[in-house]
């Protein structure tokens, strides 16, 4: 069996430290001790319990330092504290805290303790993408990404509530006499036997002066009062009154507007532009050159992107093909050559001699835009010893790196103010708009400056999901699967993420086998996964659920394929097959949720179901379409999934309806394709995402049987594509291998 490198997991370590007269304690990583943030400029008679709990006389905050990208994290972390420091949300303020190794993310760390493959259990942590990728290089660090927020935070911040409150009660029973055994807290007071009440801002001064509780006890689900219940988002309120503060919205005085145009063609030079048309333009201030392009200032964005767009250049070539034919070339001819070999990242059995009745498929799963809502954007000002960045990224701690290289002042002189992030999909993990921003602020040294990139030049510009191609041969006897044998071949996406950030990949990427390899049919006895590197391809990156998505839909629709071709009924033979007893029940769930078993579906109707594995979760999908005389309409779907822990169901809903229509939306209508090295897709226009009235009614059903929480933001995407694709099917007997699916039928 093919094993993947096992690195020992990092543990933790409940402690308290004191820090220049206030008090500091809560959940430290016991590998990577660090000092409170929060002390720096602190407030006389005012306490900060722990990196994550700050409380003067007036206020209380808590440090929320996971990036919001709108998957609602940033609640979900003030409700970890709150529930434990006996607070309601509509109390404090929440703060995402500054770049600090004290935020490091232990969620990816624990990723790293790998175990066999055989074992899965509750205690597989699976966002290797980001352990063998580009953020495994620079952990311990604060991060945001494979969806490991919530099992980074679950545990130390409700510590630190908890230890915060503690000594909160030690404070309030010095003050007023009583035994802290007869206090209680709620809503932000210690109360009194008497139910008098000392709210927790009173007490700071003295909690800060006192020897904090090294250890406490934390409250079981069964007494949660916020957790475990829909408390509705923090940020809601301002989001639907248009008042929440975006990076794109940020201004500061005296500030210009600029944007940018670079090679279309990604990494090559630019030979020439020709600006003269700009410079003459209303409200232009400069246009000069930066690496591989050209900055353009003005008065207002709208007048720089006017400018730009004026600009006339001559571009240097890329290093990639440069017509789209010619990558998909390059993938046909490297899979299954043994020089191209990544991984044999699995092998049960002996998929060569096992007798059955062969089904064969080729797949394809394209290039794919990250396309946020909110295009790049960064504003910066840079003086001699300081520079201040106000931006949403997801990477906080290197992106104070990367702008002291490029300014030239110290790390310690660069400040990041993290800011709301309107979606990112992973195109807020990469650098080139921060670098962009630096590279001009620094040639203006002492203006503000605000970048804001053209949705054109977001598409031109950005680095999609990487290309791949899966060849699979299933074998089938009597009645059932009895082999599946898949190649997948694909570039990869952390050797060209590892890159750009000046590092490299000295290992199997194992994004080009990720969703496939850990498909856990452990009743299959002849089981192989294979998977085949190229590396001559467009720059790529990480996308939403990085090698999942193209890998789950190669791997179930192969599947889907020899489940048809032995007669067997697609949802109980994958039961049959499946040996993971969580995975198990997650099929057993979806089944009943739509009423697979009995359920007569009308003409021209069909369902699929498709399973995933990602990032430590299971889930399975079931799509129903109908197939009309103007083409495919999407009639319902019906998601289950285990999540271990959840946090606010009705948040976890919105999780699994936004991951599902964004896989649906993708598989439909998405691609991205090369044409003379540039992209050929410059809007939503012709990269166009679900469409409301396309959109079907979603169901959703969580289970709690993992033993630890997993971070959702990613595990609804990869089953979508193969199980609407297996309903297609079911409904018209044209089996669809490559994505997206517009290329081969209409939708309604």
């Amino acid at each position: 069996m093919g094993r993947l490198r096992t690195i020992t997991r990092r543990s933790f370590l409940v402690g308290s430290v004191a820090i220049g007269g206030a008090v500091a304690f809560g959940t430290y990583r016991a590998f990577a001790p660090s000092e409170n943030p929060n002390e720096e400029n602190l407030a006389s008679g005012s306490a900060t319990f722990n990196p994550w709990v700050v409380i003067d006389s007036d206020k209380i905050t808590l440090i929320a330092t996971h990036a919001d990208k709108g998957q609602g994290v940033q609640s979900a972390q003030a409700a970890l504290i709150a529930e434990e420091l006996d607070v309601e949300l509509d109390q404090v303020e929440i703060s995402f805290g500054v770049p600090s190794a004290a935020y490091a993310n232990g969620g990816m760390g624990d990723a790293m303790a790998g175990i066999p493959l055989y074992e899965y259990n509750a205690s597989v942590e699976r966002t290797r993408g980001f352990v063998n990728g580009a953020l495994r290089a620079v952990l311990p660090m604060m991060a945001t990404g494979g969806s490991s927020a919530m099992p980074d935070v679950f545990d130390k911040l409700r510590n630190a509530g908890a230890t915060a409150r503690e000594t909160l009660k030690l404070a309030a029973s010095q003050v007023s006499g009583v035994p802290v055994d007869q206090l209680k807290t709620a809503k932000g007071a210690v109360i009194l036997p008497d139910g008098s009440e000392l709210s927790y801002t009173s007490l700071a001064g003295t909690a800060a002066e006192i020897e904090p509780v090294r250890f406490v006890q934390l409250r079981q689900p069964s007494e949660w009062r916020i957790l475990g219940k829909s408390h509705g988002r923090t940020d809601m309120l301002p989001k639907c009154t248009g008042t929440l503060e975006y990076g794109i919205d940020f201004e500061i005085e005296n500030m210009v507007h600029a944007t940018v145009k670079t090679n279309p063609n990604k990494g090559a030079a630019m030979k020439s532009f020709d600006a003269a048309e700009a410079r003459q333009m209303r409200g232009i201030q400069d246009v000069f050159e930066i690496t591989n392009g050209v900055a353009v200032i003005a008065n207002n964005t709208w007048r720089a992107i006017k400018a730009a767009n004026t600009i006339s250049f001559e571009w240097e070539k890329p290093s990639y093909p440069l017509e789209q034919a010619e990558h998909w070339k390059v993938l046909e001819e490297a899979i299954g050559k043994e020089e191209h070999l990544n991984a044999e990242a699995r092998e049960v059995g002996d998929v060569e001699t096992a007798e059955g009745t062969e089904v064969k498929g080729d797949y394809r799963s394209p290039y794919v835009a990250h396309a946020p809502l909110e295009p790049l954007t960064a504003t910066i000002l840079v003086t001699d010893d300081r520079v201040d960045i106000w931006t949403g990224h997801q990477v906080q701690q290197m992106v104070e790196t990367v702008v002291a290289e490029i300014s030239g002042v110290d790390a310690e002189n660069v400040h990041l103010h993290n800011m709301f992030i309107g979606g990112s999909f992973g195109h807020r993990l990469e650098f080139d708009y921060i670098r962009q921003a630096a590279e001009i602020a620094t040639k203006l040294k002492g203006t503000p400056v605000k970048l804001t990139y053209s949705r054109e030049e977001d598409f031109a510009q950005d680095f999609p999901r990487h290309i791949t191609i899966g060849r699979g041969i299933g074998k089938h006897k009597d009645g059932k699967v009895v082999s599946m044998n898949v190649d997948i071949c694909g570039a990869s996406v952390m050797a060209s993420q590892m890159g750009r950030m000046g590092m490299n990949l000295p290992m199997p990427d194992t994004q080009l086998h990720e969703g496939a390899w850990d498909y856990p049919m452990l009743n299959l006895n002849n089981n192989r996964v294979r998977s085949f590197r190229v590396n001559n391809l467009a720059p790529t990156s990480s996308w939403r659920s990085v090698g999942a998505a193209p890998n789950v839909f190669i791997y179930d629709t192969m599947l889907d394929e020899t489940i048809h071709a032995a007669g067997a009924d697609p949802m109980l033979e994958r039961i049959r097959l499946m040996g993971h007893g969580q995975s198990v029940k997650v099929l057993e769930t979806a089944a009943e949720m739509c009423s697979w078993n009995g359920h007569k579906v009308g003409p021209n109707t069909g369902r699929g179901v498709a399973y995933g594995f990602s990032f430590g979760v299971p889930v399975a999908t079931v799509v129903q379409v109908t197939n009309t005389p103007a083409g495919i309409k999407l009639d319902e779907v019906w998601v289950a999934a285990d999540v271990g822990v959840v946090i606010d169901p009705n948040n976890l809903d919105n999780l699994a309806t936004g991951g599902t229509v964004f896989g649906l939306g993708h598989a439909i209508n998405c691609e991205i394709t090369y044409a003379d090295g540039v992209a050929q897709q410059e809007n939503y226009y012709d990269h166009e995402a679900m469409r409301i009235w396309q959109c079907p009614p979603i169901h959703f059903k969580a289970l709690e049987n993992m033993e630890k929480v997993r971070g959702f933001g990613e595990p609804p995407v990869p089953p979508a594509a193969p199980a609407l694709g297996n309903a297609i099917f079911a409904a018209t007997g044209q089996r669809l291998r490559e994505m997206p699916f517009n290329k081969f039928v209409d939708f309604v």
